[in-house]
């Protein structure tokens, strides 16, 4: 009898050592590395219950020579979700979605599972009974779709299954929880969910089924288990947003399918997700009143332009280090744009609390709304208004100057469909006199920060 091997495999980041240690050396976590059992088999990570479905080896072939195939995407109702991922569900494709607990993953899926008509889909849900899926099924909508439950966390039953079946799409909740008896270590560890997934990729690119996979996450956020499982997914979908806010986020880490920089919105109702096509109305609706520490800056995600709203409080510091807070925007970029309000225009803020808000509990990394943080900014710290119908697109540089942005169009003609009155932008955004001319809105270049101020303020 072989004898029993075993590894030491972090937890947090897939790294493996022969024996016990303290510290992971590669993610630098403590207490995370965990003994698991290797055992050796010749049907290791074979997907297949049947021999006669036992692929031919493949050879080396010139690269001209491969025949260039052209499937086409898989279309969804998800408008949303479509945009995302680039245009549909590429056939084959292995398609990971994290998300904190209870942020709307595995309803997003079933959503997407009872809607697409003309599909064969499999749910194979591991964390909740067929009952309890029949009843968010119903809450969420009609059952109309060829929609198939199966409550099965062992793979070897599940490729069973899936043979008999036939799918045209697998959607799998979740990943974590799915169990092979080649390896003797506990569902969830770093063996068996990289294991599972490895025979749930080979299935993918040999059947030309693509497999959606749901993913927990860790407490700093990212994908539970190791690092490889991101790597051998061809998506990587990423569900944000605060349990407190209505609004759901769906990003694309990782697409080798489309572009990374696209966003999808969601509203979450008590009838499951609802797209939101147009984030600038919603997220703006409440720009009536008249109130200092307000701003409106113009953001892109993708090749998609919204509206949103910048809020910010100055205050005396009460203790005797201010504080600097962000909901929603990087803090350290918040203490760039104090320190060039302090040295470069002269504004006392060094002894002040600071705390910065974007509206809708949405997270932007765009640098264009640096300018509408500094309006917000300056309008609470002397307690003055910024005019409503006023909007802003501009990075702030080291030296205070107003630096171009990308997609100044599009951003614009957001702006003046949104009915504003006026768009302050950089000086140095190709084509600003050309600009100048909209008819529907007012479009004021601006250099410096100081000329900022003193157009708004007097």
């Amino acid at each position: 009898m072989a004898k029993t091997k075993t590894v030491f495999y972090c937890q947090n980041c897939g790294a493996n050592s022969v024996r016990w240690i303290g510290k992971c050396p590669s993610c630098n976590e403590w207490n995370t590395y965990s003994e698991e059992v290797i055992q050796p088999t010749a049907k290791e990570n074979q997907w297949r219950t049947s021999p006669l479905k036992e692929a031919k080896a493949n050879k080396p072939r010139l690269i001209s020579e491969i025949a260039l195939e052209s499937s086409p995407r898989i279309t969804i109702p998800d408008a949303e979700l479509m945009r995302v991922l680039g245009g549909g569900i590429v056939p084959g494709s292995l398609i990971l979605l994290g998300g904190e607990p209870g942020i709307g993953k595995s309803t997003l899926l079933l959503q997407l599972a009872i809607n697409l008509k003309g599909k064969k889909i499999l749910y194979i849900s591991g964390e909740e009974s067929e009952h309890q899926v029949r009843m968010r099924a119903e809450r969420i909508g009609k059952l109309q779709s060829e929609c198939y439950i199966l409550t099965e966390t062992t793979t070897q039953q599940i490729f069973h299954q899936i043979e008999i079946l036939q799918p045209d799409l697998v959607i799998v909740d979740s990943i974590q929880t799915l169990y092979s008896n080649v390896y003797e270590s506990a569902p969830g560890t770093v063996s068996q969910i990289r294991g599972c997934a490895g025979e749930l990729l080979r299935f993918a690119k040999e059947t030309a089924t693509p497999v959606l996979l749901i993913g927990h996450i860790t407490k700093e956020g990212s994908i539970a288990g190791p690092k490889v499982l991101e790597h051998m997914v061809d998506t990587v979908l990423q569900f944000e947003g605060d349990r407190h806010h209505v609004y759901r986020i769906l990003r694309a880490i990782k697409n080798r399918f489309g572009s990374t920089a696209e966003l999808g919105i969601y509203e979450m109702q008590g009838a499951g997700l609802i797209e939101v096509a147009n984030p600038s109305a919603l997220l703006l609706s409440q720009r009536d009143a008249s109130l200092s520490g307000t701003a409106v800056a113009c953001t892109m995600e993708g090749v998609r332009p919204f509206l949103i709203e910048t809020q910010a409080l100055v205050s005396s510091a009460v203790y005797g280090t201010p504080q600097r807070t962000t909901t929603g925007y990087d803090l350290r970029r918040l203490h760039m744009i104090l320190a060039v309000l302090e040295k470069r225009c002269g504004f006392k803020l060094g002894a002040k609390d600071v705390f910065l808000n974007i509206a809708g509990g949405i997270r932007v990394e765009d640098p264009a709304i640096d300018l509408a943080i500094i309006c917000a900014i300056l309008s609470s710290s002397e307690d003055l208004s910024i005019d409503p119908s006023y909007c802003f697109a501009g990075e702030v540089g080291l030296t205070g100057e107003i630096r171009p942005v990308n997609r100044i169009e599009a951003r614009i003609n957001e702006a003046a469909r949104l009915g504003f009155k006026k768009i302050f932008v950089s000086s140095y955004n190709a084509g600003t006199d050309k600009l100048k001319n909209n008819a529907t809105i007012k479009v004021i270049p601006v250099g410096k920060v100081e000329e900022v101020f003193e157009l708004l303020f007097g």
